[in-house]
């Protein structure tokens, strides 16, 4: 593993905003600095406390239609979709949230897919119209080595423009040659940004290393990954800082690896094991207010919104920033191909319709359904 002092420069701007001064600045805010956030061109990471303060509920309105305003001069009136494939659920972290952790007691058969099987669901996912794919793995270096990953990123390839990956945090070494096979994407949460909550999730496993997780994203972007997506997982600490601090994170990221793409994703803990209680929910309401400040703080990053959200709640989502949408998804290895077999699944899916169903319902809110944004030709050098 690649020594602390090598991670992200990102830390020391984690550590000029903690808690402390984070939750001082929030209580300060007023709604006349509401009111200055919303009209600045360039804003500040003070302004983006007072946009998710409590001072700013009474703007959610306002706040509402400048994020449709910068989503759509960035963006258009696109969603994007993907699909995640899952190729194995075994993982040596004991994260205490997750289906997929060693103590979670979930029943289910835990499995690594061979290429035959991945084949198998690329073929059935392709032919559904997909051309963007997420490869999922747990945090398991021996089931799931570096060597598996190139050869699953390779074989997506084939079906697929578009190939990233979620999986534990590589080398800068390892990404590259990921990238060199094809993959585009990394998506790595931080899961929660607050270090003695971070300890206290993650009790065991080498997933415990805050430092060399939090340098992850950039160690994939200097490796030429084009695609970077972050976030926090909702629940775990307070909802407030954990955008804040997610938010100074991607900012960070435009900066440094300003030949990537970022995204934020907004994962939201909705179905745990029987061992953890989720301390931080929240609501639907203040899900809304995070991704309105957010959209606003960070114009022309891409917002994804998975499954874990019921159908209806996603719907009406969409206007407020989302670019990237997931359907038709499953969270365990085999899914597609094999929906008999009851390997154990990371955790339940809320929105259960149909790929098409997802579709007509993007078109049905005004907004046109991308299977493909680009087209790899243009960032390859021709031959």
């Amino acid at each position: 593993m690649e020594k602390a002092s090598k991670n992200s420069p990102f830390a020391e701007i984690l550590a000029a905003w903690p808690e402390a001064r984070l939750r001082e600045v929030m209580a300060r805010a007023g709604l006349e600095d509401v009111r200055r956030a919303l009209g600045r061109e360039q804003l500040f990471p003070e302004d983006l406390a007072a946009l998710l303060s409590p001072e700013a509920v009474p703007r959610l309105e306002e706040m509402a239609h400048l994020a449709q305003r910068h989503t759509r001069r960035h963006f258009g009136r696109t969603i994007g979709l993907y699909v995640p494939i899952y190729l194995s659920n075994i993982c040596n972290a004991d994260c205490l949230y997750c289906g997929y952790a060693l103590g979670a007691g979930r029943p289910g058969a835990r499995r690594t897919l061979t290429q035959e099987e991945i084949r198998a669901e690329c073929d059935i996912l392709a032919r559904h119209g997909f051309q963007s794919v997420l490869l999922l793995t747990g945090d398991a270096p021996k089931a799931a080595p570096v060597k598996y990953l190139a050869e699953a990123v390779a074989l997506a390839r084939e079906y697929f423009p578009s190939v990233s990956v979620e999986v534990y945090a590589l080398k800068e070494e390892d990404y590259r040659k990921l990238v060199a096979l094809g993959l585009e994407g990394v998506t790595l949460y931080m899961e929660t940004y607050h270090r003695e909550t971070y300890a206290q999730v993650h009790p065991r496993g080498r997933k415990r290393d805050f430092a060399y997780r939090l340098g992850a994203s950039e160690r994939a972007g200097q490796a030429g990954v084009r695609r970077l997506s972050l976030g926090a997982l909702l629940g775990l600490y307070d909802w407030r800082l954990e955008g804040f601090w997610t938010a100074l994170h991607a900012r960070y990221l435009q900066k440094e690896c300003w030949q990537s793409a970022i995204s934020v994703s907004f994962p939201r803990l909705l179905s745990v094991p029987p061992r953890f209680t989720i301390r931080y929910p929240l609501t639907d309401k203040e899900l809304v207010q995070l991704m309105l400040a957010l959209r606003i703080f960070l114009p022309e990053v891409g917002f994804n919104l998975s499954t874990r959200e019921r159908a209806g709640l996603r719907d009406r989502l969409i206007p407020l920033g989302v670019t990237m949408m997931s359907a038709g998804s499953s969270t365990r290895p085999g899914g597609y191909s094999n929906c008999d077999e009851e390997t154990l699944e990371q955790f339940e899916i809320e929105d259960r319709r149909t790929p098409a169903e997802v579709v007509e319902a993007i078109r049905r809110a005004g907004y046109d359904p991308v299977w493909k944004d680009f087209d790899r030709a243009f960032f390859e050098a021709p031959t």
